[in-house]
């Protein structure tokens, strides 16, 4: 039985009424309506149109690859914005190569230097400040989520208000009676220039609370182990600078007897959707906002469209069951 022939990006565009270059960037959710990109993509669907990657990198110079380069993937929220972004690439006729710096600069900066064949890239840095990423930023559309890379000329920013998340947390905090606070975060001593650490201690300042800052791993055994000595101390209050540390915390508060939030208060910092369930109070940044506005910019700067752009995303509180009154 002959093998059907595969339809042509020129019968989709007769098929719609529309010119082929308006049909390619409805198919890849570029410069047109949403009327008009589903119109097109349905049109497509019923001629059983696929689009050829070879011929298509081969025509454009792009592959309709992104590299987005996580943190780490022990890292809950950072899973949750990698699926993220891997569907809404895919829905944009891109792919998304997962890569994994797992909390370590050197393996992040081995990972950005090494990567090949993508036409932007996405990053959450360890490292924000390494002096590598104005090399990598000159060769790719570079964006990057959660802090600015001082170094780099990026093609665009995500950037999270740490400066109100961190206060929104430790006001939270002394308003309920908290006076020291153990902070615990995956920033390690060899990349100390996160903002968020360090607006802590100023805020801490302001606010008359008592704080120890500590390194913490992002998997649930290594946190609640790192949980486990900070505990010892008796802290009344523990705020976590990632939730999956927070569930960390949560099992070594039980490993020890002690109540959630009778004998200690925990806190997060992204509001991952295992908190809702664990009933963990945490600082919530926009998952769906920023998966949303970094496959936009990061798509506008491969293809040319896009001029510097930098986005805020602005925390909000989730007020949930894990911080009692003092």
């Amino acid at each position: 039985m002959p093998q059907r022939k595969r339809a042509t990006i020129r019968e989709v565009a007769q098929a719609t009424g529309l010119s082929t270059a308006a049909v390619s960037y409805a198919l890849r959710g570029l410069q047109v309506s949403e009327e008009t990109m589903h119109r097109v993509r349905r049109a497509a669907a019923e001629l059983g149109y696929e689009a050829d990657p070879n011929a298509r990198a081969l025509a454009s110079g792009r592959t309709g690859m992104i590299g987005v380069l996580c943190g780490s993937l022990e890292d809950l929220w950072q899973q949750s914005l990698a699926v993220g972004i891997g569907r809404s690439l895919r829905e944009k006729d891109h792919y998304g190569l997962i890569l994994d710096a797992a909390g370590d600069p050197d393996r992040e900066r081995t990972l950005a230097r090494q990567l090949r064949g993508v036409d932007g890239l996405i990053v959450q840095p360890v490292d924000p400040a390494a002096p590598f990423w104005a090399g990598i930023a000159e060769n790719i559309p570079l964006v990057t989520i959660g802090d600015a890379l001082k170094e780099a000329r990026t093609a665009a920013e995500v950037v999270f208000d740490n400066q109100s998340g961190v206060t929104l947390a430790l006001e939270y905090l002394a308003g309920r009676g908290h006076r020291r606070v153990a902070v615990l975060t995956p920033t390690l001593a060899e990349t100390p220039d996160r903002p968020a650490d360090r607006l802590v201690t100023a805020e801490a300042a302001r606010l008359g609370l008592e704080v120890s800052v500590q390194t913490c791993p992002q998997g649930l055994g290594p946190a609640a182990e790192a949980a486990r000595a900070v505990l010892r101390d008796r802290p009344s209050a523990v705020f976590c600078f990632s939730d999956s540390i927070a569930y960390g915390v949560l099992k070594a508060a039980g490993d020890l007897g002690l109540s959630v939030p009778g004998d200690v208060s925990v806190m997060g910092y992204d509001d991952h959707p295992m908190s809702e369930l664990l009933g963990l109070t945490t600082v919530s940044w926009d998952l769906e906002g920023i998966v949303r506005s970094a496959v936009r910019l990061v798509l506008g700067a491969a293809d040319g469209t896009l001029r510097r752009r930098r986005v805020v995303q602005k925390p909000t509180l989730r007020e949930r069951g894990s911080v009692g009154q003092r």
